[in-house]
C-alpha cells in the first residue's frame, strides 16, 4: 500500500476527530458563547448536514483541479477553519466554521477517496478504502476521548487547535507525495462532470449507495446514544461510558481493517453473513441491553461488524464507479453522511416517543433489515429483467 495512502489517513483521524469531538465540549461551548445547550448539540448536525450536501458539490468543483491541488486546498480550508473557530468569540461564526469545515472535509474526503482508489492495483480498491474509513474508527478511538481530556484540562478551544495542528503535517506530506495529475473524467469540469452523474444513475450504484446509507445509519443511531444506554439501561456508573465508547472504536477499527482485506477479493462472505449476525446483534440488544455482560462486548462486536459491513458496501460502490471516480467517491462520502445525520434523528424520535433508551437498538435492526429488504429486492427485479451477470449488485 503506498504511504500517501496512510498520509491520507491521518488527515481523515484529524477530520474524523473534529466532527465527534464536540460531543465532550459542548456544556463548555454553550457556557462560553451565551447559547443553549441543544443549540451548541446543534453543531454536530451542522457538520454532518454539510459533509452531506458537500461531497457531490466539491467534488464537481474540483472535477478540473489536479488532485494534488484538491486535496491541499481542501485540507488547508479545514485547518483554517478551525483556527478561526479556536479564537472565535461569537457562536453564529462558530457554526460557520462548522459548515465550511464540514465543506472542506466532504472535499477533501471525495477526492481522497478517488485518489487512493487510483493508486492502488485495480483489484485492492477495498484495502485503500479502508486505510481511510480507519482515520475514522481511530478517531473514534483516540482522538474524540483526546479531545475531551483537551477540553476539560485547557478549554474546548484547545480540541480545535489540536485539530488544525495535526492536519498541518498531513498538509505537508500531501504535497511531497500525492502526484501533480489530472482526473481522467475530461478536460473541463461540465462535460466530466454530466458524463460521471450518468454513470451514478445506475441501479446498481444506486442500491449500493441506499445500502450503504442504511447500514451507516443503523451505526451511527445506537453510537449517539451510547453513555446513556450503558448508564440508564445496563446500570454501569458514568465511569464505565468511555470504556465503552472506546470498546466501539476499537471494533470499528478491527472491523475496518478485516473489512478492507475481504472487500477485495470476497466481499459476499463478508456481506451476508456478517450482515445477519449485524442485525442479530442489535435485535440480541433490544432484549438483552441490561445486563452488561451482554451489553460491553455486543459494544465492540457491533463496532466491528458495522464498519465492516459498511466499508465493504463503500468499496463496492467505488468498484460500481470506476467510470466515475471523483462523483462515485463523493456520493459514497454523501451516503455516509446521510446515514450518520439521519440515524441519530430516528434515534432520538423513537427516545422522545418514550420508548426508552434501548429504543435505538431496535431501530438499528430495522434500518439493517431494510439494507436487506433494498438489497433483496434489486436483485430480484435484476433476475426478472434477465440484467446481464455484470449488472449484479455484488461484483464478485
Amino acid at each position: 500500500m503506498p504511504f500517501v495512502i496512510y498520509v491520507l489517513g491521518l488527515a481523515v483521524f484529524a477530520q474524523g476527530t473534529s466532527e465527534f469531538m464536540l460531543s465532550g465540549l459542548v456544556p463548555d461551548i454553550a457556557a462560553e458563547l451565551n447559547a443553549s445547550v441543544p443549540a451548541a448539540g446543534a453543531l454536530t448536525s451542522a457538520f454532518a448536514v454539510g459533509m452531506s450536501v458537500g461531497a457531490p458539490l466539491m467534488a464537481v468543483l474540483s472535477l478540473r483541479w489536479p488532485r494534488r491541488r484538491a486535496l491541499l486546498v481542501f485540507l488547508l480550508a479545514f485547518l483554517i477553519v478551525h483556527v478561526v473557530g479556536a479564537v472565535s468569540t461569537s457562536f453564529a461564526v462558530l457554526v460557520t466554521t462548522r459548515v465550511l469545515g464540514a465543506l472542506a472535509n466532504a472535499g477533501f474526503l471525495a477526492v481522497g477517496l478517488a485518489t487512493a482508489t487510483s493508486m492502488v492495483e485495480p483489484n485492492a480498491k477495498g484495502r485503500a478504502t479502508s486505510v481511510l474509513l480507519s482515520g475514522i474508527t481511530l478517531a473514534c478511538v483516540a482522538g474524540v476521548p483526546a479531545g475531551a481530556v483537551l477540553g476539560q484540562a485547557f478549554g474546548w478551544r484547545s480540541a480545535f487547535w489540536a485539530v488544525a495542528v495535526v492536519s498541518a503535517p498531513a498538509a505537508y506530506a500531501i504535497l511531497r507525495s500525492v502526484p501533480n495529475t489530472v482526473p481522467a473524467s475530461g478536460t473541463t469540469a461540465a462535460p466530466g462532470a454530466r458524463r460521471e452523474a450518468r454513470v451514478l444513475r445506475r441501479p446498481r450504484l444506486l442500491v449500493l449507495l441506499l445500502c450503504g446509507a442504511l447500514v451507516n445509519a443503523g451505526t451511527f443511531c445506537t453510537f449517539i446514544y451510547l453513555a446513556p444506554l450503558v448508564t440508564e439501561v445496563s446500570g454501569l456508573t458514568q465511569a464505565w461510558v468511555p470504556a465503552a465508547l472506546a470498546l466501539f472504536g476499537l471494533g470499528s477499527f478491527a472491523g475496518v481493517t478485516v473489512g478492507g482485506r475481504l472487500a477485495d477479493s470476497r466481499p459476499l462472505r463478508l456481506l451476508i453473513p456478517g450482515g445477519i449476525v449485524l442485525l442479530a446483534g442489535w435485535l440480541l440488544g433490544t432484549v438483552a441491553a441490561g445486563s452488561a455482560m451482554v451489553a460491553l462486548p455486543l459494544v465492540f462486536v457491533q463496532g466491528a461488524l458495522s464498519f465492516a459491513v459498511g466499508s465493504t458496501l463503500i468499496a463496492q460502490v467505488l468498484y460500481a464507479a470506476t467510470e466515475a471516480p471523483s462523483l462515485g467517491g463523493a456520493f459514497a462520502t454523501a451516503a455516509l453522511n446521510v446515514g450518520a445525520a439521519v440515524g441519530p434523528a430516528l434515534g432520538g424520535l423513537a427516545i422522545g416517543a418514550g420508548f426508552g433508551f434501548r429504543s435505538p437498538l431496535g431501530v438499528s435492526a430495522v434500518l439493517v433489515a431494510a439494507a436487506f429488504v433494498a438489497a433483496g429486492a434489486a436483485e430480484v427485479v435484476r433476475r426478472i429483467r434477465s440484467t446481464p451477470a455484470d449488472e449484479v449488485l455484488i461484483s464478485r
